[in-house]
This record gives C-alpha cells, sequence and structure tokens, in this order.
C-alpha cells in the first residue's frame, strides 16, 4: 500500500511522533510512506525510517493556499498512486479531503485533540477531522468526544491509544553517560534525582500551578528535591518570563530549572524520582505520562481527559482536580513522603500498565489493520 500522512510539521509533539511511528510500521509491512508536511527537525529521523517528505504549506490556515493545496495534493496522489490519505490536522484535512474527492483516494483521520467549536463555522471546520471513512481516536475519551461533536461519525470510529516505544523507554538500559552529558549541558548535578515536568512551555500544560505547589511546599518545610521543566517554549517569551517572576515570587531560586527541548527524554526520565503532568486542560491521551511509566517513574497527573486510562489513581500514579494547586502540592508531599521500595513498587506497576496497554508496536498493527480495512471494504 502506499499512504500519504498529511501534518503541518514535523517538531516535537505527539502527533508528529505518531506519524513517525506509523511510517515506520508501512515501510518495514512492504508499503510506500509518504508524508506532506512544511518539515521540522524530525525530518532527518523520517527519512531515516525509509519514508519519503513531501515539502508541501499544509499548516497554513490561508484559504487561497489551502485551495491551492488540493491541487498539489491531488497531483501527489496520482503520480505517487496513493492508495489512502491520512489527515492527521485540522488545516490540511480539508485540503486533503477535497483532494480524495478529486482523485478516488481513500481518506482517513486521527482525531488527536479536543477541538473546540464556538460557533457553526469552526464546527463545519473541526468536521473534517471526522469525515474520513475510518477517524481514529487516539483515546476513549476522544472517541466520546468525537460522537459528542460529529455523532455522524460514529459507526466509523476506531480507538487506537497512543504508543510508547518499549524499546527505547526500557529503564534496564544504561543511558548513564548521555545523561551527565545532558546535565552538563543544563549545570545539574550528574548523580542528583529530580521532579519532572515534561511539555512544552505553554499555559495549559500546568507549569504556572506546579510552580505554587512547590512553594507550598517550601513553605510547609519540606525538603524538595530540584525540579526540572523540560520543553521548548516554541516562541513563547512572555511566558517563561511569567514563570520566571513566579520561580522568584515563590522563593524557589535554584530549586527549578527551565532547560528547553530534549529529544532524549529516556536518558532524563532515568534520574526522575517522580513525573507531573498537571495540564490544566484534558489531554487527549498524555503521551508523557505514559512514557515515564514505561520507565517505572510514578506520575502525578490532572483528573481528566486521556489521563484516567493511562494512570490508575492510587495504584500507577496519581490524579489530581484539574488547576488546583493545594491538592497537586498535597499529591507531591504525599509522594516524597512514602519510603523508596513502596514507590518503587508502584513505578513497577505503571510499567507493566504501559507495556500491557500502550506499546509501539500495537499502534502500529492497530493502525494498519485500519488501512486494510478501509481498502477491503465494499465501495
Amino acid at each position: 500500500m502506499n499512504i500519504l500522512q498529511v501534518i503541518p510539521q514535523l517538531d516535537a509533539g505527539g502527533a508528529e511522533r505518531t506519524t513517525l511511528e506509523v511510517a515506520q510500521a508501512i515501510v518495514e509491512a512492504g508499503g510506500r510512506a509518504l508524508v506532506a508536511s512544511e518539515g521540522g527537525r524530525l525530518e532527518a529521523e523520517l527519512q531515516s525510517l525509509g519514508a519519503e517528505l513531501v515539502r508541501m504549506p499544509v499548516a497554513t490556515k490561508n484559504p487561497i493556499i489551502a485551495w491551492q493545496n488540493v491541487g498539489r495534493l491531488a497531483r501527489v496522489i496520482q503520480s505517487e498512486r496513493v492508495d489512502i490519505v491520512h489527515a492527521r490536522s485540522r488545516a490540511p484535512a480539508l485540503s486533503a479531503k477535497a483532494a480524495c474527492d478529486r482523485t478516488g483516494a481513500h481518506f482517513v483521520t486521527t482525531y488527536h485533540g479536543t477541538y473546540k467549536a464556538r460557533s457553526g463555522l469552526k464546527r463545519w471546520y473541526n468536521s473534517f477531522m471526522a469525515r474520513g471513512e475510518r477517524v481514529i481516536a487516539n483515546s476513549n475519551f476522544i472517541k466520546d468526544h468525537v460522537i459528542e461533536q460529529h455523532p455522524f461519525a460514529k459507526e466509523r470510529i476506531r480507538v487506537i491509544p497512543r504508543g510508547v516505544d518499549l524499546e527505547r523507554f526500557d529503564p534496564s538500559l544504561d543511558v548513564m553517560a548521555r545523561w551527565m552529558a545532558l546535565a552538563a549541558d543544563w549545570e545539574l548535578p550528574a548523580g542528583e534525582k529530580f521532579i519532572l515536568l515534561p511539555g512544552r512551555l505553554t499555559a495549559w500544560k500546568g507549569q504556572r500551578e506546579t510552580l505554587r505547589a512547590y512553594g507550598v511546599l517550601k513553605r510547609e518545610g519540606y525538603a524538595l528535591p530540584r525540579l526540572v521543566l523540560v520543553g521548548d517554549a516554541q516562541g513563547r517569551d512572555g511566558y517563561v518570563a511569567e514563570l520566571e517572576h513566579l520561580i522568584v515570587k515563590e522563593e524557589l531560586g535554584d530549586l527549578v530549572r527551565i532547560v528547553g527541548h530534549c529529544s532524549d527524554m529516556p536518558a532524563v526520565l532515568s534520574m526522575s524520582r517522580l513525573v507531573l503532568t498537571p495540564s490544566v486542560e484534558p489531554e487527549a491521551f498524555g503521551r508523557t505520562a505514559a512514557e515515564a511509566g514505561a520507565m517505572g517513574c510514578p506520575v502525578i497527573a490532572c483528573d481528566h481527559g486521556g489521563a484516567r486510562e493511562v494512570i490508575m489513581h492510587g495504584e500507577t500514579g496519581w490524579r489530581v482536580p484539574p488547576g488546583d494547586v493545594s491538592a497537586l502540592a498535597r499529591a507531591i508531599g504525599d509522594a516524597l513522603s512514602m519510603p523508596f521500595d513502596a514507590l518503587a513498587r508502584i513505578g513497577a506497576r505503571a510499567r507493566g500498565h504501559v507495556r500491557e496497554h500502550f506499546s509501539t508496536r500495537q499502534l502500529q498493527a492497530s493502525t494498519l489493520r485500519v488501512y486494510n480495512e478501509v481498502l477491503n471494504s465494499p465501495s
């Protein structure tokens, strides 16, 4: 099969990582994997998998360029004999659907998030993510959201959770040399365990609430490990300045490090005592929580969205009400007060849960089954 995935950019993110994982599966199955995108830092990795980048301005929201993309995509479909176009974002989904209608190619979508619709026009725009012959939801939470927003798609939805590469996120691997290099770059003691908050530096990811919770714990006299914020600001300099001001206000001083993007999360997680994913808006799935679980790290997340499927409260981690600084502080304090062996048991259960339900290989096999289902369905 020849599959063309369409995604705006190839930088950091769950949708981008899943694009590469599915491209790998297509190539390994003897197919041809093409990706229409404006590109990004993952380009080289994509091409190393045997996939092909088709550079195209598909991130645009300009209606003129979006209409031109219909012709561009149609030409690629015809010249490369594409069987299925798989759209992973709203802006290119509209163009991709029109190109498939023009050429007769099959159309599949993955609904990656809870797209907001404050008007009928926005709901129509969002609906293109539900117009695939099959609509992949990356959690049961997203499945329910799609049915609520676009009930016409109910019978076409297939739930395929995002996956974790269990060969890469393996706590038995020796990553100390890689971690020491990162620690030197970040000016951190190489042997020091810390609390990690991984995620883009954007307000809904919960960095502000975490810093306030850390301030509460400091005033209560806890001996706090260092807190490391890993993630790309993506140009949000104002938000970074706000976080830096909050660190000063809460008198956290050298307790907090903001270190930017990191591509070697297994090495970082290997030194993490506890992982926080306190998003104040619901995550579609919660890939960082699953990656942490795969490495045997207990996670504290907010009690909504896909986190409810990744984290079993009290067994593999903890869930707290979103935006509740006091509850987050209590959860962190309780985790820090646990004996080492009790915390290790929670981490071991987290790893078992992720291995059973959320592997990359499961995602790849399930996605290929959806492609075959589409190709073999009566027209």
